[in-house]
């Protein structure tokens, strides 16, 4: 099993991961439809803040030793049952930011996460996090960005 200090290291690789394809992509390109149909960089990068907020939220949980929190969208809605319409409900959240914003804030959720987890005391960090079925310093918490959105993201960037 890793360790924290190995799990956050990962996290910390992958931010610059992150920053490295930021800055490829440019600024002047952070609004232009295209790596992910009609959704632009920016808005991939605001939906990947968005769900890293629910993370977020559950570690912290997990650290107080408090219940799993709801989720931010509406109760209506279920992340299983119900995902294009959360994830149109995260993008409609982002509305009227800044595409650099958007950017920044998935940056800065990197940090964020990093805090959340070093919160988590240790007994707890090698504990099966209820929500993954795993331990939590085991947890891959960038895979979803790696899995679905960076190949695209690459197609759309060979293709200038």
């Amino acid at each position: 099993m890793r360790t924290q200090a190995e799990q956050i290291a990962t996290l910390r690789a992958d931010q610059e991961f992150w920053r490295a394809m930021a800055a490829e992509v440019g600024p002047a390109r952070y609004a232009e439809p295209g790596p992910m149909g009609e959704w632009s960089f920016a808005d991939m990068a605001g939906h990947l803040a968005g769900w890293r907020e629910r993370t977020i939220n559950r570690v912290l949980a997990l650290a107080r030793g408090e219940p799993e929190p709801a989720p931010p969208w509406p109760t209506d809605l279920d992340a299983d049952d119900d995902l294009d319409r959360v994830n149109d409900w995260i993008r409609a959240q982002h509305t009227g930011r800044a595409p650099e914003q958007l950017v920044a804030a998935y940056d800065a959720s990197y940090d964020r996460l990093i805090e959340a987890l070093e919160s988590v005391p240790a007994h707890l960090q090698t504990a099966v996090a209820p929500w993954t079925g795993e331990p939590l310093v085991e947890v891959d918490f960038t895979g979803h960005l790696h899995d679905e959105h960076v190949e695209p993201v690459r197609t759309w960037l060979d293709r200038r």
